[in-house]
């Protein structure tokens, strides 16, 4: 498929969880899905979009259930942040590897392996055609990088937040996996989503997204080129507007 000669939508924030990185794996990183994201993204990139990515970190570790184990809730979400640092770089790598110019900025300064967020400096990097990846969440502790996605998006002005699943192509009125006649959701308002309480994301990030009006698109990272598909305006998992 070619590019999209018009896209869609012009800035995209890619919000990619670390289960999905994770691919049928369960945990640690599988390279088939990073390299098959970052040929995804290079699509985008050749539709002339302007990309900024937030990753997660639940394939490496998981600061809730160490908390409910017993651990100190902060320093549990701590560590979750730099889970999110090793995958962004690992995102990086595989991005340049496609001959795509990529920055990390993260909001806790480890300035030997990324920039520090600094948002001036994110639109720059953006308008020059490099690929922003946001890590270590928002720098805080009880926010999830839902939250960060959504608060990157509005900072950056983005057109659209993609919700990128492994396995799940949309969202359901019950879990699929465990409910196989769960039915799929093609369209959803964000009250919607925050009343039925349906998982997409968490309700900090949805109100972020009601309040400044940005859609997000959740659909399966394992479609075949979703990325594109959805910048050519084709109706593909579930839009929350």
């Amino acid at each position: 498929m070619t590019p999209a000669a018009r896209p869609e939508y012009r800035r995209l924030l890619i919000k990619i969880s670390g289960e999905a990185l994770a691919g049928n794996r369960g945990s640690g990183i599988d390279d088939d899905t990073v390299a098959l994201v970052a040929r995804q993204i290079k699509e985008a990139k050749n539709a002339n979009c302007q990309i900024a990515m937030v990753v997660g970190g639940g394939n490496i570790w998981r600061g809730a259930e160490a908390a409910s184990n017993g651990m100190d809730r902060a320093t549990a979400d701590y560590a979750g942040m730099l889970a999110t640092v090793i995958n962004s770089l690992v995102m990086q790598d595989a991005l340049e590897k496609q001959g795509i110019d990529t920055r990390v900025q993260t909001a806790l300064p480890i300035q030997s392996v990324a920039e520090p967020y600094i948002r001036r400096r994110a639109m720059r990097h953006l308008e020059k055609g490099r690929v922003v990846i946001f890590a270590a969440g928002t720098g805080n502790p009880y926010l999830t990088t839902d939250t960060t996605a959504a608060l990157r998006a509005v900072e950056i002005s983005a057109d659209v937040v993609l919700m990128a699943k492994n396995g799940v192509d949309g969202v359901y009125e019950a879990d699929p996996k465990s409910h196989p006649e769960a039915r799929k959701l093609p369209n959803l308002k964000y009250l919607e989503a925050l009343n039925l309480r349906l998982g997409v994301m968490d309700s900090t990030a949805l109100s972020l997204c009601l309040d400044n009006q940005i859609p997000i698109i959740v659909f399966d990272l394992q479609a075949s080129e979703a990325i594109n598909r959805i910048l050519r305006g084709e109706r593909i998992g579930t839009l929350i507007s």
